[in-house]
Parts: C-alpha cells; structure tokens; sequence
C-alpha cells in the first residue's frame, strides 16, 4: 500500500512497508529519488532504526544478554500504521511487539512524519519510550538521490568552508583511520573512487546541510541540521547517491557490546520522546 502527496509544485509517494519514501516528481515528470532496480541496489530511501550501520558480529548485549541486529536494524523491513494523513502530509507509525522485543527488548513508537511545503519535503522522526526503563537506539536516514546524468557532471557543495574528515570503514566497522576529502573551490567533484571502500562517514561535521550541483547548478539540498553525523555512499556505476544523516553509526573493533556504551548511541529516559528531522529540497 502506498500513499501520495502533492501540492502545486511535487508530488511524493510513499510505501506502507518501511514508511519508506521512494519517489520525488514534479510536473515534468523528473524523478529525484533513486528508482530501488535491484541490479544496484533495490531500496530507495530507508529509515535506520533502532540501530544505524553494523553492530560487532552483528550482536550486542543489555544486562549481559545477546542479542543480535542485522545492519540498520529492523525497521525498513516492517510494516507502518498509516496514522494521520492530509493532502500534504502523512505520520506513519511502528510499534514495539513481540516480534521486536526478541530482538530489541525495550517498548517504543517509531513515527515517521512527512511534510510537503513547496518544493522541499521535511521527514521527521519520532522516538517515544514507552516503558519504565531508558533505552538505547541510534536512527538514521537512506535516502538515494536519483542522478540521470552521467555520474561525473555531479558535484557536492557543503554548507560550510570546513575540513572534510571522514574515517573509513573496515568490514562494515568504523575504524580510526581518516582521510580528508578534498575540495577545489568549496567543491567536491564526484567520482566513484571516492567510495572504493565503502560509504564516506563523517562522525561530525560543522556543515548543516549538502547540495549536489549539476553541471555547477543546484539539483537537489539535502538539509540536516538536527543530526550530528553524516554518511554518503553510492555503488560502482551506479546511478545515484545516498545522503545520510545519522545520530550513530557502526560499531568500532574495540566496541565492548554493550549498546548503552555503544559510540554514538541516543539514550532516551523512560516516558521521553525524541525528536528529529532533515528535509530534501529541489530546485
């Protein structure tokens, strides 16, 4: 089941299964999020909850019990409950069951809140704990921008001058080592060498939004001001790229298990809700 919103200038879909956005259009009929063909990668814009990247061998610990996660954990995989619904936006919710509490063994609702203003779409999270006890998560956002052109013409301008330090993955583990992306006049021209291994992770970044640029002009913004952390990943020839913004990330080789002492992990006291958004802007 999906569900549709429009205004005057877009018109965006989103699946049921995930509450996944998967297509920006507007009134030419140009698609701005990535079409999901499986050659290269078959989702479009997943959230990332209750955990964001790989956990060590997949497992982690709460009071000295396993449990285990597959990577992004599970919620792009399950189903939303439609919960409210008008002609420009839509809250989509997920909440905690038996299926769940196997895996992640705390009472929560994920809600998932889109808004159509313009030319610019705002998702927003929404954590609510719902039991007695604090409970640890990281949430995070997928979305694969759709390039048509060849991938060359594309380039990245950052909000801020700033030093681009990323580090780099190993098996799917944050390591300490960094590298630097480099920029030629506030720009960073895109090439597939830029992700021979794997996504670019930035733990922190002064910038509070991304733009792509083709051929030099404005395509499309990625605005994420409430989030600390960054990914952006795309595959070998593949069409598109995937501006992420993360509040954590994977697991480090050192990490302990223990997902309240996990790097980058949100604690949430029992009866709080948190609150998060990043919005996709077209131009």
């Amino acid at each position: 089941m999906n569900t549709i919103l429009s205004n005057s200038s877009l018109k965006v879909s989103i699946k049921h299964a995930g509450a996944e956005l998967f297509s920006i259009k507007d009134y030419q009929n140009n698609e701005y999020i990535w079409e999901g063909n499986p050659a290269f990668w078959g989702k479009h814009s997943p959230v990332l909850f209750p955990i964001v990247g790989t956990l060590k061998n997949n497992t982690y610990t709460i009071n000295n019990k396993e449990y285990q996660l597959p990577r992004h954990g599970f919620a792009r995989d399950m189903e939303f409950e439609l919960i409210n619904e008008t002609d420009s936006s839509a809250t989509f919710s997920l909440q905690s069951n038996s299926e769940t509490l196997q895996k992640y063994p705390f009472e929560f609702e994920l809600q998932l809140l889109y808004s159509l203003a313009e030319k610019e779409l705002t998702i927003g999270y929404k954590v609510i704990n719902k039991g007695a006890d604090k409970i640890p998560f990281s949430i995070g956002a997928h979305p694969a921008i759709a390039l048509p052109a060849a991938f060359e013409r594309y380039s990245f301008k950052f909000e801020k001058d700033e030093v681009l330090k990323y580090n780099l993955l190993e098996n799917d583990l944050i390591s300490n080592k960094t590298e630097v992306l480099e920029t030629t006049a506030n720009l960073v021209p895109l090439k597939y060498q830029l992700f021979e291994n794997d996504a670019l992770v930035f733990k922190t970044l002064e910038s509070d939004s991304l733009t792509i640029l083709e051929n030099s002009k404005p395509y499309v913004r990625v605005n994420f001001e409430d989030f600390p952390s960054l990914g952006i990943w795309t595959k070998e020839q593949a069409p598109f790229v995937c501006i992420e913004p993360w509040f954590g990330y994977s697991d480090t080789a050192e990490n302990s298990g223990d997902l309240f002492q996990k790097e980058g992990i949100v604690i949430l006291e029992a009866n709080q809700t948190f609150h998060s958004k990043f919005s996709i802007q077209i131009f």
